[in-house]
This record gives structure tokens, C-alpha cells and sequence, in this order.
């Protein structure tokens, strides 16, 4: 008796040490529980350990199905093959899909992860979609109709008739019939996705997870006294935080007309600063000691980053959030080739 629950106790042990480690570091925490004997070391294996998802951290989960090496690419799709979207909407099984992790913020990552939901919910649905890659257009649609119709930040929300105009000809060049995308549109205006929110620090209520975080230091604008702040970069917006753990930003700079530089500064290191291109001001807003909404009047920011090497990141990630979304671009392509027309299937 006593030697089966020590088995136990040491199993229940060894395996909440696993669950820590993978959600710290996914690689290592899975060789742990591989080396324990807690998950066997096949594809199969890690994904219904995944899959079942206990204690785990879903952007942990994420990050390690986004990976680019065999055994990831195949735990991948031994993972989407446990969802079972048979019958099922896009929009369910696509609510189902992104319950089970959170995607990741990488173009790379989210394209593997998209293309092999297409696949599966196609074998599924055999006669909704001509292509895969209408399937993988349209999930794109959804999701950024989801962001667009519930982020607070985003003003202009789209219209049923945008959203049908939007997703013209991605059906192999013809359209896909007009209740299918009434009956989508109206699904996430009623119900916004869930997204998996592992530390309540969801700030951004939009999908992706953020481009870069971390703190820097900021130099004020009128008083130019240094303060630390936790910034993050997501959506075309830098938004800085006192707190890791504040559900509200104190200032929220958009990266629109901006451009980024190294900077020298006489009492920091590591500087680089936002400017305004062609306009005075920058564009942002933060909240004053009463949290009291106001427009920032700086011509600048100057922040200071803790090394060089983090200095070059944040300018590199700023770059590329001004410039646009790298994703975009594979999804224009996508959707190009969605909208192909059948008289091309004879030279493709």
C-alpha cells in the first residue's frame, strides 16, 4: 500500500516539475518528462500531453507546436489531428483550435500551425472548401475580423457586406456562398473568441502575442528624469507600462509617421529614440497622475535599453512593426493563390 503511494507521490512530483519546466523552457521541460518516463518519446505522445494540456502554459504550448524541426512539425500535426472537427463551421472549429494554445507572434510559426488546421478541417469537411488554401484565407479572415470587430482599439469596425468583399474569389477564383460568410461574420460579432489567457495579463486583447516586451528605460518629456517602464510592441503600437502586472498602459505611442535611430546620451548608454517623420508632435497619449487621459507632446522619445544587443533588437523589432507585418505579406500571397482561377489549373 504505502509503496504504491509513494510511487504516486513521486510520479505527482516529478511530474509538476515537469509541467514547470516545459512552461519555463518547452524543450527542456519535455526532455525532463521524456527522461522520467512521464511522456514516451514519440510524436503522439508529447501531443496528447499537450493536448490535454494540464497545468500547462498555452503560450508555452504554442511556441513549442510553431517550431521548425521534424519531430515539432510532427508533433504538430499529431496534435491537430486529436481535434475533431467533423460538422463542425469554420468558425467552431476554429474557436475549438485556438482554445487548445495560444498562437504564437512569429509569421513562420502561425503559418505551419494555420496550414495544418486547413489540412485537417478540409480531410474533415470534404465539401465545404475547393482548396486548403481557402480554408487557410478565410481562418485568416476570421481571426482578423475577430480583432477588428472587439479590439477598443480599433475604430472602424468592419461591415457584414466589408467582410464579404474582403474574402472575393479566394475560393479557387469563385466566391463562397454569401450565407456561409453572413453566418461567420455574425458567429464572431455575437461571440468574440476566447483566447487562452495564462497569466491575466492579456493586455492586448488582439491575438497575436506581442513583437518584443521588456523594460527600458524612458526619458520624460518635459522633466527629462529617466524612469523605468515596461514597454511592449504589438499591432503598429509601442505601449509602456509602470508595472508588468498593470492591466491599463501609461502611455501608448502609435508607430504611425515615426522613424527610429541610435541615439547618445550623456547619462545613458545603449540609447535609441522614436521621431516624428514629416510632423512636430508624435501622435501619443498617455495617462497623468489622476489617470486622466493626454496627449503626449513629445518630438521625441529616448529610450535607453540594458545592452547593445537589446538596443539593436528593439530597434530592429520597432523597424520592422513601422514598415508592416511581415504576415501580411505571406497572407497577400496566400490569398493570391486562393484566388486563382480555374482556367490557370491547366498550367499550375
Amino acid at each position: 500500500m504505502n509503496f504504491c503511494c509513494s510511487k504516486n507521490n513521486t510520479y505527482n512530483k516529478q511530474m509538476s516539475m515537469g509541467r514547470k519546466k516545459f512552461n519555463m523552457d518547452p524543450k527542456k521541460g519535455l526532455e525532463f518528462l521524456i527522461q522520467h518516463g512521464l511522456v514516451h518519446g514519440t510524436a503522439e505522445s508529447v501531443a496528447q500531453f499537450l493536448y490535454k494540456g494540464e497545468g500547462l502554459n498555452k503560450t508555452a504550448i504554442g511556441d513549442y507546436l510553431g517550431e521548425r524541426s521534424e519531430f515539432n512539425e510532427a508533433v504538430l500535426r499529431a496534435f491537430v489531428a486529436l481535434h475533431d472537427f467533423s460538422d463542425l463551421i469554420l468558425v467552431q472549429a476554429l474557436r475549438q483550435f485556438l482554445w487548445s494554445f495560444r498562437l504564437p507572434g512569429e509569421a513562420q510559426k502561425i503559418d505551419r500551425m494555420m496550414e495544418c488546421f486547413a489540412q485537417h478541417y478540409c480531410k474533415h469537411n470534404p465539401d465545404i472548401f475547393t482548396t486548403t488554401d481557402t480554408c487557410y484565407v478565410l481562418s485568416f479572415a476570421i481571426i482578423m475580423l475577430n480583432t477588428s470587430l472587439h479590439n477598443p482599439s480599433v475604430k472602424e469596425k468592419p461591415s457584414v457586406e466589408q467582410f464579404i468583399s474582403m474574402n472575393r474569389g479566394i475560393n479557387d477564383g469563385g466566391d463562397l456562398p454569401r450565407e456561409l460568410l453572413e453566418s461567420l461574420y455574425e458567429s464572431i460579432k455575437t461571440e468574440p473568441f476566447k483566447i487562452p489567457e495564462d497569466d491575466g495579463n492579456d493586455l492586448m486583447h488582439t491575438f497575436f502575442n506581442p513583437d518584443k516586451e521588456g523594460w527600458l528605460w524612458k526619458q520624460g518629456g518635459r522633466i527629462k528624469s529617466w524612469k523605468r517602464r515596461w514597454f511592449i510592441l504589438n499591432d503598429n503600437c509601442l505601449y509602456y507600462f509602470e508595472y508588468t502586472t498593470d492591466k491599463e498602459p501609461r502611455g501608448i505611442i502609435p508607430l504611425e509617421n515615426i522613424q527610429v535611430r541610435e541615439a547618445q546620451d550623456r547619462q545613458k548608454s545603449h540609447c535609441f529614440e522614436l521621431h516624428a517623420s514629416g510632423t512636430e508632435f508624435i501622435k501619443a497619449c498617455k495617462t497623468d497622475s489622476e489617470g486622466k487621459v493626454v496627449e503626449g507632446k513629445h518630438t521625441v522619445y529616448r529610450m535607453s535599453a540594458a545592452t547593445e544587443e537589446e538596443k539593436d533588437d528593439w530597434i530592429k523589432c520597432v523597424r520592422q512593426s513601422i514598415s508592416h507585418n511581415p504576415f501580411y505579406d505571406m497572407l497577400a500571397q496566400r490569398k493570391k493563390k486562393a484566388q486563382k482561377t480555374n482556367s490557370h489549373h491547366g498550367n499550375s
